[in-house]
């Protein structure tokens, strides 16, 4: 079975050393000293490698069944999800009033990492209650909000979204599930939706769907989308629950991964309704939860791939093939452990070097959604908006290369159930379809983020870039390995982003022909400048003096190798959008 540990060390690096938590001014960072991140972390990790992560595979072998309208879900789901709530951790990050702990967002963020990696199907239920949760705090009346958010901050009841319908899922605007309003203030919900995850499960008393669905007088298009809370048993004024609301589950869905998730077919019968936030601006409290899970849906592709490389590492240090060519290494073993070839050895960097990059960015997204939400920070607001489709996108798509690659390590054993590799890779591969397509994320960087207020946040990276090589150019440690290397690529991002401004309103599929080598041009910046940073927190630990020094030492090896082997990549993306439209866009459609 799959081993995973924790890599609260690596976390804590990056918290501390790197974005330096505890000594912001952002409401609640003051809390985050060191001692304390640690402890959350390692209980996370304890109870993650315990009771999580055994049931990873329990989860892929059983999956969820619908019995009599019902959903059950795999042995032993029922206990963690007890333990889950026993200990308080959805409500970490959320407010105090409704029975969380009021803790910032990037703690939350690093002990979502923790769950993910251990069991990501498992880690949903809670994850997409979480973003429903932030869905009503942002948009729900005071009366919603005491109603429904206790419940669901202790999970005592559940949340999802429901968005997609069998003919429409990017193209919301296409959308049939009609609202109907009543005399009494609520709605009618009638249609269906799909690709639920949670829409149903035997772990909660009660499911608090939000469902997008059109009313009356809203026009055509998105324009005519509004947000429902739709619960699956109705709630009485004293909090009780009442009767049966006509929600049903009309199937599961048989999926490649996440098997230990109840993917659902939702059927609205007539379901009783609560209009959230505005009539018919569905959409704006619709991305409410999209931004936010985005971001946890770019850390699953990472988590995914680090749960892959502990085993891989395992794996390549066990195993015994071959000679190494520069002499014996196991000399009374009848080889050397495959970690000494050079081709294993390029696969586990390329692996270790993208996780730890991967980390620090997402880490440093969610400190931007501190400072945006507790401090108000507008700046902050515009570069995480900015940054959710690299993240997304970028991380997903690279996540599930490095499961993949942790697969290869294992040669023919990772391509047999036994091992567990495949399952890594089978439920990465979900992350780079759901919650926006990573093409879509691409068209939304080049075609919105880009331009947003007049191009302020993109700009705002480049100065950030350019300042952090211009703070540190004296820094001699730096500059060759590290420095250079990240000059040279922001320079290609911002010469892509010169050739769109150029063609782009003369030849709209210019830009968009090369939306997507764009977006990964631009997560190998962010990378590069992650392990830029990183370089420089490990240097300033080593002259400092420090009780472990080969893990910063550790850390140096890793950002060269990404910096000399991944980050030129940029150079191949540039050459790729600035051959433009027509490679892509001249042959015919009846040609394919």
């Amino acid at each position: 079975m799959p081993i995973y540990n924790a890599p609260v060390q690596d976390l804590q690096f990056v918290l501390h050393d790197v974005l330096n938590v505890s000594s912001s001014d952002v409401d609640g960072y003051g809390e985050l000293e060191p001692s304390f991140t640690a402890a959350v972390l390692e209980e996370a990790g304890k109870l993650s490698s315990e009771v999580l992560a055994p049931l990873n595979p329990v989860g892929d072998t059983e999956g969820c069944t619908l019995e009599n309208g019902v959903v059950r879900t795999p042995t032993g789901f029922g206990d963690a999800f007890e333990k889950i709530k026993e200990g308080g951790w959805n409500g970490l990050d959320l407010p105090e009033e409704y029975g969380g702990q009021n803790l910032p967002y990037v703690l939350s963020t690093a002990v979502g990492e923790i769950m993910v990696s251990a069991n990501m199907a498992f880690n949903m239920y809670q994850g997409l209650t979480h973003g429903a949760i932030s869905a009503i705090l942002a948009h729900g009346s005071d009366e919603q909000k005491a109603k429904y958010l206790p419940k669901m901050v202790s999970l005592d009841w559940t949340g999802t979204m429901n968005l997609t319908e069998p003919h429409c899922g990017t193209d919301l605007g296409m959308m049939r599930t009609k609202a109907e309003p009543q005399d009494d203030g609520s709605y009618l919900i009638t249609g269906q939706k799909i690709f639920i995850s949670a829409g149903d499960h035997d772990m909660a008393e009660n499911i608090i769907h939000l469902v997008l669905a059109k009313a009356p007088g809203g026009g055509e298009g998105t324009k005519g989308i509004s947000l429902f809370i739709v619960p699956k048993f109705m709630v009485n004024d004293d909090g009780s629950l009442g009767d049966r609301n006509p929600v049903t589950v009309g199937k599961i869905e048989e999926k490649m991964g996440i098997h230990g998730n109840a993917t659902c077919v939702m059927n609205y019968d007539g379901a009783k309704g609560f209009l959230i936030g505005d009539l018919h601006k569905g959409m704006r409290a619709m991305f409410t939860m999209m931004n936010e899970a985005r971001l946890g849906v770019g850390l699953q592709g990472y988590a995914q791939a680090e749960a892959a490389y502990q085993n891989a590492v395992a794996y390549a240090n066990d195993r015994l093939q071959g000679r190494d060519v520069t002499g014996v290494k196991n000399p009374d073993g009848p080889a050397d452990p495959i970690i000494v070839h050079p081709d294993v050895r390029r696969n586990l960097m390329d692996q270790k070097s993208f996780i730890e990059g991967a980390r620090a960015f997402t880490l440093w997204g969610a400190k931007l959604i501190d400072a945006a939400h507790r401090a108000g920070d507008e700046d902050a607001e515009g570069l995480i908006s900015l940054m959710t489709p690299v993240i997304k996108g970028v991380l997903t798509d690279r996540g599930f290369e490095m499961a993949v690659q942790a697969q290869q390590v294992y040669g023919g054993h990772g391509y047999i159930e036994e091992w567990g590799m495949s399952q890594f890779a089978r439920d990465a591969r979900i992350a780079m379809i759901y919650e926006g397509a990573n093409g879509i994320q691409a068209l939304d960087l080049v075609g919105r983020k880009l331009a947003q207020s007049g191009g302020k946040y993109v700009m705002a990276f480049f100065e950030m870039v350019k300042n952090f090589i211009k703070e540190n150019e004296g820094n001699e440690a730096l500059k060759s390995d590290f420095l250079d290397p990240l000059k040279a690529a922001s320079k290609d991002l911002q010469a892509a982003g010169m050739f769109f401004m150029q063609n782009g309103m003369k030849n709209p599929n210019a830009a968009l022909a090369g939306s997507y080598d764009f977006m990964h041009l631009f997560g190998h910046v962010c990378l590069g400048l992650m392990w830029a940073q990183m370089a420089k927190a490990a240097h300033g630990a080593l002259d400092a003096g420090t009780d472990d020094p080969a893990f910063y030492e550790a850390k140096l090896t890793t950002g060269k190798y990404y910096m000399a082997r991944q980050l030129p990549a940029t150079a191949l993306h540039l050459a790729r959008i600035q051959s433009g439209a027509d490679p892509v866009m001249t042959l015919a459609a009846a040609d394919f």
